[in-house]
């Protein structure tokens, strides 16, 4: 059996092994549990990059309704912190649970997008243009979600210092690889929180559109990370 079948089994084992965005930061200053964040119950993920679902969830994983109405502030180049756990989990952390954040055999980048919007308590999420802000792949050794696990799920990253004051969405993301040998098999998993920036800067970032980022045949989307082994990984 080649390597990559071999371990591919192994990760089929931990197939139930998902995560979701349920906490934010800012500046190391605990926002609240699901405080302004749009979140599920179940913590599947998407595997299909043309559903709209890629946007904030939803979907298979129906977010909970109504929203939280909590708009979070973060000052332009302050730190924001999206805190990612095995499942929803009120008391953080579980050192009990070997896969809390996620299992550490779903490797894979993780990433960050902000999208401005009239107002982050807006219920639709369609037709929006999204600019990254931070993205975490491969360093020829380690993966983005290594270093996540690593720290207990705590995704941090800064608001750029440039963008204009006003509302917008963070879409936290991590693509888990193990078994994205074909398409689909890539396994997204994102949230979205709802902030706003104040003093800010006037810069127009270039966007991409979502659904329609990603397609099922980037090479950051489907890849065999097992067999032959990745020396080079482009993030999507």
């Amino acid at each position: 059996m080649f390597p990559s079948a071999v371990l591919f089994a192994t990760a089929l084992g931990f197939a139930k092994a998902h995560t979701i965005f349920q906490r934010a930061h800012v500046n190391g200053v605990d926002q609240g549990y699901l405080n302004g964040v749009r979140y599920p119950t179940y913590d599947g993920p998407i595997t299909n990059v043309t559903d709209p679902s890629v946007i904030c969830n939803g979907g298979p994983n129906p977010l909970v309704t109504p929203y939280s109405q909590t708009i979070i502030n973060v000052p332009a180049g302050g730190i924001f912190t999206a805190e990612w756990h095995h499942v929803l989990q009120p008391d953080g952390y579980n050192s009990a649970d070997v896969a809390d954040p996620i299992d550490p055999g779903h490797l894979g980048p993780v990433i960050a997008y902000m999208a401005a919007v009239p107002s982050a308590l807006q219920t639709d999420v369609t037709g929006l243009k999204w600019f990254k802000i931070w993205e975490d792949g491969f360093d020829g050794t380690n993966w983005g979600v290594t270093r996540l696990y690593a720290a207990k799920g705590l995704q941090n990253f800064t608001i750029p210092s440039c963008i204009p004051s006003g509302n917008y969405f963070v879409r936290a993301e991590i693509i888990a690889l193990h078994a994205a040998s074909s398409y689909p098999g890539a396994q997204l998993y994102m949230e979205c929180a709802q902030i706003n920036v104040t003093g800010g800067g006037s810069a127009s970032p270039a966007t991409v559109s979502f659904p329609g980022a990603y397609a099922g045949t980037d090479p950051g989307i489907t890849i065999d990370i097992y067999y032959p082994p990745v020396t080079n990984y482009t993030i999507p």
